[in-house]
């Protein structure tokens, strides 16, 4: 019989499927499938007073047209945007005046192209368009920028992480330091997970949360199929880890939610946190993971024995 963990001391909380956050409910076909939550009729209108926006904007000159005679009107003709997407001018016009037609998102995709579309314009179109945007994502390789630094190093005496899509770490306060053992090399939250002696020092906690662990990873990588250095992690992780390799295996989706973090300080012994993840707005890829002494465990003054705080530091 598996050993039960010690109440309130689960790592994530499982996901359960029909909640809010369940996959199969809030992105219904994944990246390209069908949104209904409003009506047609209202998002034909808005979808046709969005492209008659976006085309009125561009000139023949902005997108390498020859400039044609004077116009009545501004911006692009219909039939130019169609010839720029690769579409027909009939089904664009259809599109453009909101009738009940079918779209993909290749074709949304080269009509975005067409009017010069920006990231968040794209998913609106999508959304106008009655289907799911592809999932957002920010500069590869961005820099971590001075007002998140200062935002790890406002965590005073708490452990606060930037990590990426990947659960790269990529930066974190002096305190998270102490307390994860970081050492400056690179270190992925996942495989810190499974691979850190610190965090498989409570046993019992650990057995608890790893299968919701593994498929909140899951659950991430799913949104981008394509990307490679998901898959490179779970390679890597797989062949060094069995149980992380076997609990891949099973194929399990889930979210978490409010998450409790355990882990035995060499020093300070058991620590206990309230972990809350917080996405980054002008980075989709970033989240901020801010970690809080659960009360009762003794945790906050456990800290309090731990080294003055640094700058926040680079991964």
């Amino acid at each position: 019989m598996p050993r039960q963990a010690r109440p309130g001391l689960a790592t994530w909380f499982p996901h359960r499927p029909g909640s809010p956050n369940d996959p199969s409910e809030t992105e219904q076909g994944g990246y390209g499938g069908k949104v209904t939550s409003e009506p047609a009729g209202r998002r034909h209108e808005r979808l046709r007073d969005f492209l008659r926006g976006r085309r009125a904007r561009l000139t023949p000159g902005d997108v390498g047209l020859p400039a044609a005679s004077r116009r009545r009107t501004p911006g692009l003709r219909r039939e130019e945007v169609a010839m720029l997407a690769g579409v027909g001018v009939s089904w664009y016009t259809w599109l453009e005046q909101g009738r009940d037609i079918t779209v993909s998102s290749g074709v949304l995709d080269a009509i975005a192209r067409a009017l010069q579309l920006s990231g968040p314009e794209r998913a609106h179109l999508y959304l106008l368009a009655g289907l799911h945007p592809p999932p957002a994502a920010g500069a590869p390789g961005a820099a971590v920028t001075p007002e998140v630094r200062h935002l790890l190093d406002a965590w005073h005496g708490r452990p606060a992480v930037l990590r990426d899509r990947y659960w790269n770490v990529l930066a974190f306060n002096e305190t998270a330091r102490e307390v994860f053992g970081f050492d400056g090399t690179a270190r992925n939250c996942l495989v810190t997970f499974f691979t850190s002696p610190r965090y498989r020092a409570l046993p019992e906690v650990w057995e608890a949360a790893a299968a919701a662990v593994v498929a909140a990873y899951r659950a991430d990588s799913a949104r981008f199929p394509d990307d490679r250095a998901f898959r490179r992690v779970v390679a890597d992780l797989g062949a060094a880890s069995p149980e992380f390799a076997a609990l891949w295996a099973r194929h399990e989706v889930g979210v978490p939610a409010q998450a409790v973090n355990a882990l035995r300080h060499p020093e300070a012994g058991d620590l206990f946190f309230d972990a809350t993840t917080l996405a980054v707005a002008d980075n989709p890829d970033w989240h901020l993971v801010l970690y809080n002494p659960r009360p009762g465990t003794g945790t906050a003054d456990r800290l309090d024995r731990l080294p003055g705080p640094r700058p926040a530091a680079r991964a």
